[in-house]
């Protein structure tokens, strides 16, 4: 018996393990993707623009 409590917790954490990958895996990708996506580059275009533009006092 105690081979079996010496499997369970690998097993579990296994379990747990395959099943966040999962979900990683699934959520990426479809309508949310092009959301993301498009916050992502919204995102990156303020901080450029930012970037580029002069700041008060130095025009």
């Amino acid at each position: 018996m105690d081979y079996v409590s010496a499997l369970v917790p690998p097993i579990v954490m296994a379990a747990f393990f395959i099943g966040v990958v999962r979900v990683i895996v699934t959520t990426q990708g479809g309508a949310a993707k092009a959301k993301e996506d498009a916050a992502v580059d919204a995102a990156l275009a303020r901080a450029e623009g930012a970037r580029r533009s002069p700041g008060p006092g130095q025009a």
